[in-house]
């Protein structure tokens, strides 16, 4: 055994440098560890809420959005539509929505939270074609509706409140996607207010 005298500087050096070391590379394993517990990005955009800005949407006009993967409505019904929408109960399958395919805060005549902004799942609740949208000022009219989806598929009809008409193939009411207001002009779809 020598006799030379430790360097403890040297030994706490190296000790130190060690444990800095072996840190770094135990967060550079779990990094990536606890990340692979996270929804994937596919996973994510499948069921993820989506914004929706209608600052610019004027009365009468209609934007779509993707929502899990499916087009999601949104009209600025105008006072006429909205006033249409109350005389044609007796033309309708299920006017007052009995079926369940709405959110609670839906269910009243005009299938929304505020009168004149409605969306819908724009998927027809036949065999699951698009429908078109119709707007009477424009001179669209599809065997007696003037506003409204008309399904070219197969010919089922919807009024402005996504209501299905009598003797059409559609047997429900177009689906209401769960949605809020976050504010004014900026609505979150897939989140229904006071959801946990």
């Amino acid at each position: 055994m020598s006799n030379a005298p430790v360097d403890n500087s040297r030994r706490r050096f190296l000790t130190i440098a060690t444990s800095v070391v072996g840190g770094v590379g135990a967060v550079g394993a779990a990094v990536p560890f606890i990340a692979s517990w996270n929804p994937s990005e596919r996973a994510k955009s499948a069921g993820a809420p989506v914004e929706v800005d209608i600052s610019k949407l004027e009365p009468g006009q209609l934007i779509r959005v993707e929502w899990r993967g499916k087009p999601v409505w949104v009209v600025n019904r105008t006072p006429k539509m909205l006033e249409t929408l109350k005389t044609l109960d007796g033309q309708l399958r299920d006017p007052q929505s009995a079926e369940e395919q709405q959110p609670g805060f839906a269910q009243n005549p005009h299938r929304s939270i505020r009168p004149e902004i409605f969306l819908a799942v724009g998927i027809c609740t036949h065999l699951g074609c698009s429908p078109s949208f119709l707007k009477g000022n424009f001179g669209e009219k599809v065997e007696g509706v003037e506003d409204g989806f008309f399904c070219p598929c197969h010919g089922s009809k919807f009024d402005l409140a996504g209501r299905v008409f009598q003797s059409v193939p559609a047997p429900l009411n177009l689906e209401i996607p769960p949605y809020m207001f976050i504010d004014d002009t900026t609505i979150i779809v897939g989140i229904e207010e006071g959801a946990a």
